[in-house]
């Protein structure tokens, strides 16, 4: 089975956010920038075909999950929802050193 992967228009933003932010901690360096891009990317594919291997979410919902994506010395978290046998919706995006979602 193959789930379809979706982004929140929040998890959009998260990305954005996280991008613009290694650019002006590391002084513009783009290829840091797209290798953590990437890394998201890459590590999103997950969910394309094994969405409920990931970590639960707190005592909610089955259905909300969420990945570990591994980069660098720490790395980045994506908040999702199983919403049916076909799609998976990312609905956030953050570094693990990040306080919470917001």
């Amino acid at each position: 089975m193959s789930y379809r992967v979706r982004f929140a228009p929040e998890a959009e933003a998260d990305l954005v956010r996280l991008y613009e932010f290694i650019l002006d901690r590391d002084a513009g360096d783009w290829l840091i920038a797209e290798k953590a891009l990437q890394a998201i990317k890459t590590g999103i594919r997950i969910l394309e075909l094994t969405p409920f291997t990931c970590r639960k979410a707190g005592h909610g919902s089955p259905f909300l999950r969420e990945l570990v994506i591994p980069f660098g010395a720490a790395g980045y978290v994506a908040l999702f929802e199983i919403d049916d046998a076909e799609t998976v919706t990312v609905l956030a995006v953050r570094h693990q050193r990040e306080s919470d979602y917001h």
